[in-house]
Formats: C-alpha cells, sequence, structure tokens
C-alpha cells in the first residue's frame, strides 16, 4: 500500500434510475447528499413501483444517451440505431409513453432533483468502488471491464489502489471511516448487498450461468487481509455505501482528485 496512489479515476451517474450511466468528469454533492442528476428520475408502474432491472430483464435492452446537463434524453432499444429524443424534464410524459410500450404497460417518469431515487434511502452518498476491484471481478467470468462496470453501477472509482482497497471504508457497525476526496468527506459505511442486476448482460438481460455462486467463492477466496469479516454476513457483497455529512452539500468531486482516508467517526443514523 506504500506505492498505492488513491485518486478519483471516474465518476458516473445515472439520471434515471436501472438505464444507462452519464460519466462526467465533475459532480456536484447535492442536498440529501446525493450526487447532482444521479436517479434524479425513475421509471414507476401505475402503483408507485419502480420498474427496474430487479423486476424485470426487458431493462437492460433500453439504451438511454444524455446530453451533458440531463436536458435530453435519446432512447432507442438495444441492437437499434433508430432512437427518439425528449427534452428533460418537460417531455417525460413522451419518455415514459417510449418506454411504457417498450415494457408494455403503462409507466410514470418521477422526478425528485433534491436527492433522486437511491436504492438505498438511509445510505445515499455516492457508492464507491476501485478500478482495481473492477478489473479483479471481470478477470473471473473474462469479462471486458465495462460490462462490470454496468453490472454494479459504481457512482465512484478510485484508481491507483489494489482490489477491494474499498473494504477499507468499513468499521464496526457503531462507526463510520471518513475520506477525504478533493475538497469533500464522505464517509463509507457498508458492504452493498448486490441483486440479481449484476448477473446478468447489461446490454441483452440474458443470465450469466453461475454468477453468483461464482462470485461468491472468489471474493471469498481473495478477501483482503485489511477487511473486518465481521462486516460480511455473505461475501455477495461489493462496492461501499457511503454518507455525507451535510456539511459537505454543495462541494464538487472532480476525476483526478487525489483520494485521503481519514480514519474512524462515529455513526449515528
Amino acid at each position: 500500500m506504500r506505492t498505492a496512489d488513491p485518486h478519483l479515476a471516474r465518476i458516473a451517474v445515472y439520471p434515471i434510475k436501472s438505464l444507462d450511466p452519464l460519466v462526467r468528469d465533475r459532480a456536484r454533492i447535492v442536498e440529501n447528499a446525493a450526487l447532482e442528476h444521479d436517479r434524479e428520475y425513475a421509471v414507476v408502474d401505475g402503483e408507485g413501483e419502480y420498474v427496474n432491472g430487479k423486476r424485470t430483464a426487458a431493462v437492460h435492452r433500453v439504451r438511454a444517451d444524455f446530453d451533458r446537463d440531463v436536458t435530453e434524453v435519446t432512447l432507442r432499444r438495444q441492437g437499434s440505431r433508430d432512437g427518439r429524443t425528449y427534452g428533460l424534464p418537460d417531455e417525460r410524459g413522451a419518455a415514459a409513453d417510449w418506454l411504457g410500450d417498450h415494457f408494455g404497460t403503462d409507466v410514470r417518469l418521477i422526478r425528485d432533483p433534491e436527492g433522486g431515487y437511491p436504492d438505498d434511502t438511509d445510505l445515499s452518498g455516492p457508492t464507491l468502488i476501485s478500478t482495481g476491484t473492477v478489473e479483479e471481478i471481470a478477470s473471473w467470468y473474462d469479462l471486458d471491464p465495462e460490462s462490470v462496470r454496468l453490472r454494479f453501477r459504481a457512482n465512484l472509482e478510485v484508481g491507483g489502489v489494489p482490489p477491494f482497497w474499498e473494504d477499507r471504508l468499513l468499521s464496526d457497525r457503531d462507526h463510520c471511516v471518513a475520506v477525504r476526496i478533493g475538497d469533500a468527506e464522505l464517509w463509507g459505511v457498508n458492504p452493498c448487498q448486490r441483486c440479481v442486476v449484476p448477473s446478468r448482460d447489461p446490454y441483452t438481460g440474458a443470465e450469466t450461468e453461475g454468477f453468483r455462486e461464482t462470485f461468491l467463492r472468489k471474493r471469498e477466496e481473495t478477501f483482503p487481509e485489511w477487511a473486518d469479516p465481521a462486516r460480511f454476513d455473505h461475501y455477495f457483497r461489493v462496492m461501499i455505501n457511503t454518507l455525507v455529512p451535510e456539511s459537505e452539500w454543495g462541494t464538487e468531486l472532480a476525476v483526478g482528485d487525489e483520494i485521503e482516508i481519514l480514519g474512524e467517526r462515529p455513526l449515528n443514523i
């Protein structure tokens, strides 16, 4: 670890929950600790339930391209060159009609610009993983690292460190580990429990045979000496959930920012 050079290597936000990312050079932490535009929109059915990858593999066959400021989205089906562009937020009703046609059911595109719709509402800060972890997991399945990124959907990626470096950001259940990224302080809290989504091809939705079993075995085999096994009730966990203190809301993260582990903090949530 003496030769490690932890720095922010990648920032990704997911403007429409469960759809494609927008990779950025910079991102601002907004109210409620999310990155600006991350999960700002979500697709819901008539009962207000999310239409996401946990419910239907059809989500993986939607391609979504966003402009820099998330004022437009172009939607198309995987394998098709014909896309439809919609202004956001004004044309989200028309975008929802396109998505509803794809899913075969009526849906709405809801919006929350102040924190969005995080997967974990208690730990609503950016999720964090290292490039080394992405590449290590890719090697387990002979996958391209970009496929792994789309399967696990982290917001922040740390370069210059070994696989599973992010497990250093875990303490016991009464404490977090503070980490400074540029000018912002984030708190590492929890190893993210994975669902069915990573086991599917992110472009087609096809299931990768034996994905979970392989992951459990390899994660245990490669479990780092600096991690606390007591924080892992099972090994189908990777990536770190974070909190962002209110004092840090409004700060900005940028690719290339240096990263420093600051140490433990009492945790009260």
